[in-house]
């Protein structure tokens, strides 16, 4: 009788994990399982393919101008280069070699398009409105002092859509803590109850 109850409370029951179950700890090579880099890392990223895109598209606007009017070729390659951009920091910046599956040629969704569009359009009107600012204290600013005001609230607002973009537009694609397995004891059986106690 002693043996029966001994060898029914004795043994600890494991949850066993189970493909799909909220207790099964996602492996590194599970699909979906996002590892992203950290914050300095990111930036450098951010920097490179915001600043490799910039450059592309100052160079793609002025041999498409020479074919269409400024506006529309200026246009065309602002939309197709915040594009671009938007799918390279999702690929590179904010997420590592381990990313879901892709949506076919584009890996982003539209919520993250439009957002990040967003981001990029509030960097425009920041640059803008302090050149504007700038021109209404002083109609004649050097050279110098006109970059130095561009370039500053250039910074500013980078880090702004960096920030934007690492906290809120990309934040649901990271690893989330995997959950904890419990080990819960074995309750006795009604049959070991009946046996103990006879």
């Amino acid at each position: 009788m002693a043996r029966a109850l001994h060898t029914s409370t004795s043994e600890p029951r494991e949850t066993r994990a189970t493909p799909g179950s909220p207790n099964t700890p996602d492996s590194p090579d599970t699909p979906g399982a996002l590892d992203t880099p950290g914050a300095v890392s990111s930036f450098v990223r951010f920097v490179i393919f915001g600043g490799g895109v910039g450059l592309a598209s100052s160079t793609a606007v002025a041999l498409l101008a020479a074919f269409l009017p400024f506006a529309l070729a200026n246009a065309l390659i602002a939309v197709v280069s915040t594009v671009l951009a938007t799918e390279l920091h999702a690929r590179f910046t904010f997420a590592s070699e381990q990313r879901p599956a892709g949506r076919g040629l584009l890996r982003c969704g539209l919520r993250h398009h439009l957002q990040s569009a967003g981001t990029a359009t509030a960097a425009f009107a920041v640059t803008t409105l302090a050149v504007l600012v700038l021109h209404a204290f002083d109609s004649t600013p050097g050279l110098a002092v006109e970059q130095t005001v561009y370039l500053s609230a250039s910074a500013l607002a980078g880090i702004g859509r960096f920030l934007a973009l690492r906290l809120y537009v990309f934040a649901t694609g990271r690893k989330q803590p995997a959950p904890v397995a419990v080990a819960l004891p074995m309750s006795p059986t009604r049959r070991d109850l009946l046996t103990t106690a006879s």
